[in-house]
C-alpha cells in the first residue's frame, strides 16, 4: 500500500487485515504449538510451586517499601517514555549514554492507568475480585487504549468479558500490555507468590492470552518476592523457576539468564539475545522480558545502573523500566532515588483516567498498602 495520507484507504485496509487475522487457519506444525498453552491458572499450578513467605503487612516497612516502589516505578516510566521504540544503536546516536531524563519528565502513560484500575476493582470487590470486575473498571475509568488493550476495551463494551475479551479478535494478545502492569499485583501480595500470580493471571486475561498473561505473572512475582528478599539476582533466578518450564515464555527468560551467566557485560548478553527475539515486534512480551532479565542481573540492585542498562537496550523502555524499578524501590526504599529523579515529579501523578486526573503518590501508596493488608 503506497498511498500517503489516505485515511479512508487505511481504514478499509485495517479492517481487512483484522478480518484476515481473525479467520486465519491454525498452522499445526508451527513451533508455537510445541509448547504448553496456559489458558487457566490451574494449569500453571500443575507445573510450578509458588511459595508464600511470611511478611508482616502491619509494619511501617510495608508502606515505606511500597511508597518507594511506586516512586521508582513512576520515575522509571517517565525516563523510558521519551525513548521507547529505539534500538541500542539508535539511542546512542540520538541521546548518547542515558543516565537520567532526556527531557522534562511527565507521568502520563498507560502502564499505571491499568494498575490503578486494578486497585480500584480490588477496593470494590476485595476477596471476591474477578477478572470481570477488573474489566468493568477498565470501561469505567479508561477512555482509550493501544494494541491489545484497545481491542479488549472494545470487546468489553460489547459485553465480551474475560477471558474471551483478551483473545477474541486480538492479534496483540501476547504483546507487552499485560506484562507492563504486573507490579501492582505483587505490591498487594507481598511475599505471597501464589496470590500475586493469581491476581496477575486474573488481570492479564482481560486483554491477553497464554504467554502474554505469563508476562504479567513474571513481573508480579518479581515484585512480590522483593518484599522478602534483597538480592536482585537471587530474586530473578527464583522467579524464573516459578514460570512453567513447558511455556515458550520460560524459554525466552531462561535463555536471557543463561546469557547473563555467560557474558561479562550487559551489551554482550543483549546482543546474544537478539537472534532469538528479532522476529518479534518491539512491543511483544518476549524481547522486553529478556531486556528486563539483563538489566536486573547486571544492574545488581542499583537504581541508576539498572536504569542506564534498561534505557540503553531500547524497545518498550517505559514498560520495562517501570516494572523492574519497582523491585529496586521496594528493596532499597529511601536509598533508591537521588533528587535528580524526584524533583520534577514531586508527589503528583498525572493521568488520563476519568475522574482521577491528578493523584497523590503518597495516597496511592496508602491505598495499595491498605488493600495488601486486607484492611
Amino acid at each position: 500500500y503506497s498511498e500517503k495520507n489516505d485515511i479512508m484507504g487505511m481504514a478499509r485496509l485495517s479492517s481487512r487485515i483484522f478480518n484476515l487475522l481473525s479467520n486465519a487457519p491454525k498452522i499445526p506444525d508451527h513451533p508455537y504449538w510445541t509448547y504448553k498453552t496456559y489458558d487457566s491458572f490451574e494449569k500453571i499450578l500443575e507445573d510450578v510451586k509458588l511459595p508464600c513467605y511470611s511478611y508482616d503487612t502491619s509494619k511501617s516497612d510495608y508502606y515505606e517499601s511500597t511508597y518507594y516502589g511506586w516512586m521508582a516505578q513512576i520515575c522509571a516510566g517517565a525516563v523510558g517514555t521519551a525513548i521507547e521504540g529505539y534500538t541500542t544503536e539508535n539511542i546512542r546516536k540520538v541521546f548518547g549514554e542515558i543516565n537520567g531524563y532526556v527531557r522534562k519528565p511527565n507521568t502520563y502513560n498507560d502502564d499505571i492507568t491499568y494498575e490503578f484500575a486494578f486497585l480500584k476493582a480490588l477496593e470494590r470487590k476485595r476477596q471476591n475480585l474477578t477478572a470481570a470486575d477488573i474489566a468493568e473498571e477498565w470501561v469505567a475509568l479508561v477512555p482509550m487504549g493501544w494494541s491489545a488493550e484497545d481491542v479488549a476495551l472494545k470487546n468489553i463494551k460489547l459485553g465480551i468479558y474475560p477471558p474471551e475479551s483478551g483473545y477474541m479478535n486480538n492479534p496483540y494478545r501476547e504483546w507487552i500490555g499485560a506484562q507492563m502492569r504486573g507490579a501492582i499485583c505483587g505490591m498487594v501480595a507481598p511475599g505471597n507468590l501464589q496470590k500475586a500470580a493469581r491476581y496477575a493471571y486474573m488481570d492479564g486475561t482481560v486483554s491477553h492470552y497464554n504467554n502474554g498473561v505469563l508476562g504479567e505473572v513474571f513481573n508480579a512475582l518479581l515484585v512480590s518476592l522483593a518484599y522478602v528478599k534483597d538480592d536482585v539476582r537471587e530474586i530473578l533466578e527464583e522467579v524464573i523457576e516459578c514460570i512453567p518450564k513447558y511455556s515458550e515464555y520460560y524459554e525466552f527468560i531462561s535463555t536471557a539468564l543463561e546469557h547473563c551467566k555467560t557474558y561479562s557485560n550487559w551489551e554482550e548478553a543483549w546482543k546474544a539475545c537478539q537472534p532469538k527475539f528479532i522476529r518479534y515486534n518491539w512491543i511483544h512480551a518476549y524481547p522486553n522480558a529478556m531486556a528486563e532479565v539483563i538489566a536486573l542481573w547486571y544492574g545488581e540492585g542499583d537504581f541508576d545502573k539498572t536504569m542506564h542498562i534498561i534505557c540503553m537496550q531500547g524497545y518498550d523502555v517505559d514498560c520495562n523500566a517501570a516494572q523492574i524499578a519497582t523491585v529496586i524501590g521496594i528493596i532499597n526504599r529511601e536509598k533508591t532515588l537521588s533528587e535528580k529523579w524526584t524533583e520534577d515529579i514531586g508527589d503528583t501523578l498525572y493521568t488520563y483516567l476519568r475522574n482521577y486526573k491528578e493523584l497523590s503518590i503518597k495516597e496511592l501508596a496508602k491505598l495499595t498498602v491498605s488493600l495488601g493488608s486486607n484492611k
